[in-house]
């Protein structure tokens, strides 16, 4: 028997559509609610659609509906990337929220992936409705680690091709966006508002209270101790009344090799948890 297939539609929105993809419960399943699925930033997106897809299915398979959306400027939505802003894509969320709600029963979770994971914990801080619970992969900490980060593939980028010093570095960059002018960067379009936005966030900023909240951290060997900036910032939240549990699980960084890869047993830990949670 052929497994069932996700639905694909365009999404109305302003500006443009947006690309999404539902995965339904699959037949003869108890329905236990909706999750959306928030993608990585940039390139990251594409090399996790292997794990986000898997992990669709399975939840599809223990009887959640999955929205998988494609913000404004990413993938087949709508929109060029150096249009895209922070709060046009909090506003997709919105929407895909609107979606669901009208279609399908039972409460909605938010699945964020990387930077994706910070949008989900602003989308859920501020969001009018009762998020049912927040799973995190791999959340970045730091937004201000991560624009550097970024800005650094960039300088490799420019060394690679033999201009090394012509970016003049991260914050030769940063001088560029704060003085207003956009950056390309590894293909992507950096807007300064965008960038700026992205420099302020924090993790232990975005307090989501009264709503579970299930980190899971990828790490190379199973007993590989957690990164002290991660240890320090699920402490934050715990001191602060967040309902917060760390998972560490062993595997490879999927969104960041070359080649397409799976964490197996990220998707067992993940999918366990929520039907332990709901069940």
């Amino acid at each position: 028997m052929s497994k069932p297939s996700a639905e694909p539609f365009f999404l109305d929105a302003r500006p443009g559509q947006r690309f999404c993809l539902f995965h339904a419960p699959h037949a003869g399943t108890q329905s236990r609610g909706s999750i959306i699925y928030v993608h990585p930033f940039g390139e990251e997106m594409n090399r996790s659609r292997r794990m986000a897809a898997l992990q669709a299915r399975a939840f599809a398979a223990a009887g959640f509906g999955v929205l998988q959306i494609d913000l404004f400027g990413c993938g087949d939505s709508s929109g060029e990337f150096g249009d895209a802003r922070w709060e046009l894509w909090k506003e997709d969320l919105a929407l895909a929220w609107k979606w669901l709600d009208e279609r399908a029963a039972g409460p909605i979770s938010l699945w964020g992936l990387r930077l994706g994971a910070l949008l989900a914990l602003d989308f859920a801080r501020d969001a009018l409705h009762a998020v049912d619970r927040l799973i995190l992969w791999q959340p970045v900490v730091s937004g201000n680690a991560f624009l550097t980060q970024f800005l650094r593939t960039r300088v490799a980028s420019d060394m690679l091709a033999g201009k090394e010093g012509t970016s003049n570095g991260t914050q030769g960059m940063r001088d560029v966006l704060n003085a207003g002018a956009t950056l390309d960067i590894a293909g992507y379009e950096l807007a300064p508002p965008l960038a700026a936005r992205i420099d302020g966030l924090a993790i232990t900023g975005l307090l989501v209270a009264n709503t579970p909240v299930h980190w899971f951290e990828v790490v190379a060997e199973p007993d590989r101790p957690l990164p002290p900036a991660i240890v320090r910032a699920s402490a934050d939240w715990q001191r602060l009344g967040v309902d917060c549990h760390v998972h560490r699980i062993a595997g490879a960084p999927f969104w960041a090799t070359q080649e397409i890869t799976e964490a197996p047993a990220l998707l067992t830990a993940t999918i366990g948890v929520f039907t332990e949670v709901v069940s």
